[in-house]
């Protein structure tokens, strides 16, 4: 249903374009024909709108992979280097929660792990909302920063890395099937900063996916049959996330392309000393106004690089 509502919506937006512009069309005829030069300027005004409207439409025809439509499950891990590596992985965490912010998304995190000293060591966050996933999926890989150390006494430059994975929220079982007996299910006392918001009682839940080995915690939640609901959505996922892998990699395999997993390589770097830059790899897109993408400003990023996946198949 929430499919169908979707494309109709969809829909109803092109037909409405459409309408628009044969409107205007129309207006544009009568004021030449008539010399009206009211009339034109009123087209005049009208064309701006309809232009970046076709231009938002346009961009959502990239959008052509089976989960794209899908709500996205996003983790942060800081890589190695301690407090450098864990202050990054908390300011990407703002970057994404700001950027769902002004997409609109519903944000939920999901489970949080915070840092020795500062920052955190992993957090996993649920953005819903339309293309969430198509997205987010952009951003998955290795960020890279460089910046002058507010934790070195000495203030040295510093390189951090933190690696980002996005998967698609599932919200059934179809694609993949979970077995009872496969998962081993764990209660423990969620772990916070302190404060009257401990929990006192055993809530939160960590499972473990015994093919795999893949283990989930979630925690955020007062309520253990939530996080268990959680813990589960974010299994489902990630069990996805390795089916779509397996075919990425028989994909690169079959087109003889050697595909390196894991932390050679990054996507973005994100550089504030000597200079202000955050360019891609990927695409070569860069801007100087690292205090915007770090506030959330991402679609330039994220379109080059759908952009350039046209065609990738």
């Amino acid at each position: 249903m929430r499919e169908l509502t979707e494309l109709k919506a969809e829909t109803t937006t092109w037909r409405d374009l459409e309408r628009k512009a044969r409107d205007a069309a129309g207006l544009l005829d009568l004021a030449i024909e008539e010399n009206h030069t009211e009339i034109a300027a009123e087209v005049a005004r009208e064309v701006p709108e309809i232009e970046q409207t076709l231009s938002a439409l346009e961009f959502n025809l990239l959008f052509s992979g089976d989960h794209d439509h899908n709500n996205a499950i996003l983790s942060i891990h800081s890589g190695a280097g301690g407090t450098e590596s864990q202050d990054w992985a908390q300011m990407l965490m703002r970057m994404f929660l700001r950027y769902g912010d002004v997409k609109g998304y519903q944000t939920e995190i999901l489970e949080d792990m915070p840092g020795d000293e500062a920052g955190i060591k992993s957090t996993t966050i649920r953005f819903a909302g339309q293309y969430a996933y198509g997205r987010l999926k952009a951003e998955r890989g290795v960020h890279r920063l460089v910046r002058l150390s507010p934790f070195d006494a000495n203030h040295r430059r510093h390189t951090s890395f933190a690696l980002i994975e996005v998967m698609p929220e599932i919200e059934n079982a179809v694609e993949v099937e979970i077995k009872p007996d496969e998962v081993k299910i764990d209660i423990f006392h969620a772990s916070g900063h302190g404060g009257q918001n401990v929990q006192k009682v055993s809530t939160a839940v960590r499972l473990t996916h015994v093919p795999t080995g893949i283990i989930v915690t979630c925690q955020n939640e007062r309520s253990q049959l939530q996080n268990k609901e959680n813990a589960f959505k974010v299994l489902r996922s990630r069990l996805v996330e390795l089916e779509i892998e397996k075919k990425e990699q028989e994909k690169a395999r079959l087109k003889g392309k050697h595909v390196e997993a894991g932390w050679g390589n990054q996507i973005r770097s994100y550089v504030l000393h000597p200079y202000q830059m955050v360019k891609d790899h990927r695409t070569d897109y860069e801007t100087s106004r690292t205090d915007l993408v770090l506030d959330g400003e991402l679609d330039a990023f994220i379109e080059s690089y759908l952009k350039s996946q046209v065609g990738q198949v």
